[in-house]
């Protein structure tokens, strides 16, 4: 069976435990979450959990059964046609060329955000695929650290 990549909102009551709830289907069934983000949604009780994971149909369409069957699950959305964003964070030495890095950056829907005495810090905010080329381009700068932030998604 094909594995393929899926992107599944959930929309949950934001409330303690809700998040080890979602978590533990997964873990208790032996899929894996390649990225998980959770946010408030501004003016609601609610809360905006967004997974990414890779199945066949049939482990996906059961991931989805299992997550409406939790009791603080308001809605599932396995989404379709969505934008689809993620942040990184990249930590490299101040003696790197601080203009190439800036170049780079800009090309992936960022630039500089922090400099310090011995490193400076980039960020760039694009879809997932053009994240894992930034990273990629970037080692030629010795990256010191990365801190990938994981991916949100919205119906178009």
């Amino acid at each position: 069976m094909q594995k393929v990549r899926r992107v599944i909102s959930v929309i949950v009551m934001n409330e303690s435990s809700v998040l080890a709830r979602v978590t533990s289907l997964f873990a208790g069934r032996g899929y894996n979450i390649d990225s998980l983000t959770v946010a408030p949604i501004p003016g609601s009780e609610l809360s905006h959990i967004t997974i990414v994971t890779k199945g066949s149909n049939k482990v996906i369409e059961q991931i989805i059964k299992q997550l409406h069957k939790l009791i603080p699950t308001l809605k599932v959305i396995e989404h379709e046609e969505m934008v689809e964003k993620e942040m990184v964070l990249i930590k490299f030495p101040i003696d790197e060329n601080l203009s190439d890095i800036a170049a780079l950056c800009s090309a992936y829907n960022g630039g500089i955000v922090n400099v310090g005495v011995d490193m400076v810090i980039a960020m760039a905010s694009d879809e997932p695929v053009r994240i894992r080329h930034f990273i990629e381009a970037a080692q030629r700068y010795s990256p010191c650290e990365v801190v990938r932030g994981g991916v949100v998604a919205i119906e178009r």
